[in-house]
């Protein structure tokens, strides 16, 4: 196996934080008596729902989401099962999962050799331990969640429940080993050395560097910055270095009101080696409680991948899309999520599956989803 430069620097930077850490690890080590208890516990969640798609697409899988993927069918998007253990210097965790969510997202894991694949991968929502090598720095192996965007890959944490464009076409998961550095309470800071863009097994001999900054100035407002860089491409391919970029900002601005803001900007080197195409999105979303048990949530959203480097559309033409949704969430007691919501996207040109039209594609998609959640 052999490092890229920006991955082997980022294995030297975690290393040097760890041994910059052993230090001040020591003399707390020598002035307290180290606790050494460890805590497991359990937990579950499962999201049921019925989505109906009005493109009617004829082969029920509707086209560019991993959320509420099948038309006109009750299924289980994500439902997982964890075991979490926590310690003073020692933590993990270990869930597997299932769901349509599931199989949509993890469609594109690499086969290559005879032991890769998404057959047994797609099970394995995390699987990672951690050492906690100074008061202020983990230090975590394994499959874990990725450090971009600010939808998360469990529905209940989202405040819309489908996904932008720019979510479900950035990584939700990723493998390798990471720093995260708490340096005050206002700052965080990750490093991350992992196989690639949302891939478990390999796709070439090089390594990919990941970042996130996290700032919160004050209660009810905070910044994020992260950032992937890598070649994507097989070692039987020239190389193409694709990097990403994200800002989120996030601000309170009452005890019911919320707002969050995503932008994307996302560049790879074109396959004929002549200069480099981008691809960009963003995504805007408010969040008002209504009561305890009631809350409002809106998101309008664009996407834009003219060269296809993220989405291919199986035309001669890429993305150029917006969109807008609008939902509701009704919690009738604790641990139980009831959501519905309605999405609306549009194109630039004919993407999306109609039974309607004499080609069998719209430059319209209209859906609506329903979704019964429990956590264990």
């Amino acid at each position: 196996m052999t490092l890229s430069p920006l991955g082997a620097l980022a294995v030297r930077a975690i290393v040097a934080i760890s041994l910059f850490s052993l230090p001040s690890m020591a003399g707390a080590q020598a002035a307290t008596t180290v606790d050494t208890s460890l805590h497991v516990t359990f937990s579950g969640f499962v999201d049921g729902y019925f989505a109906y798609d009005f493109g009617r697409p004829r082969a029920i899988d509707r086209a560019f989401t991993t959320q509420a993927v099948r038309h006109d069918e009750f299924n289980v998007n994500l439902a997982y099962v964890d075991a979490t253990l926590t310690g003073a210097r020692v933590r993990g965790r270990i869930a597997a999962q299932f769901g349509t969510a599931v199989q949509a997202n993890y469609a594109a894991e690499p086969r290559v050799g005879n032991f890769s694949g998404p057959d047994v991968s797609r099970y394995i929502q995390e699987a990672t331990a951690g050492y906690k090598v100074s008061s202020a720095v983990w230090v975590d192996a394994g499959v874990f969640f990725s450090p971009f965007g600010s939808e998360n890959w469990i529905s209940r944490d989202n405040w819309t429940y489908t996904r932008s464009l720019i979510a479900d076409n950035s990584p939700y998961y990723e493998a390798g080993v990471k720093a995260t550095w708490t340096i005050d309470p206002k700052w965080t800071a990750q490093l991350h050395v992992i196989n690639g863009w949302q891939n478990i097994s390999e796709t070439n001999s090089s390594k990919a560097l990941g970042a996130r900054v996290d700032y919160a100035p004050r209660d009810g407002l905070s910044f994020a910055y992260d950032l992937f860089v890598g070649n994507e491409q097989p070692d039987s391919m020239p190389s193409r270095l694709r990097t990403f970029n994200e800002l989120i900002v996030g601000a309170s601005l009452s005890s019911r009101l919320q707002l969050r803001g995503t932008l994307d900007i996302g560049t790879q080197e074109h396959a004929d080696g002549k200069g480099t195409g981008s691809w960009n999105g963003y995504a805007i979303v408010a969040r008002y409680q209504l009561s305890q048990r009631v809350a409002l949530a809106g998101r309008v959203e664009g996407y834009s991948d003219p060269d296809q480097f993220i989405i291919s559309t199986g035309e001669s033409y890429g993305v150029e899309a917006t969109g807008a949704s609008l939902g509701i969430d009704v919690a009738p007691m604790p641990k139980l999520l009831w959501r519905s919501e309605v999405k609306w996207l549009g194109a630039r040109n004919p993407l999306f599956p109609d039974q309607a039209t004499d080609s069998g594609i719209s430059r319209h998609d209209v859906a609506i989803v329903s979704s019964l959640a429990l956590t264990l």
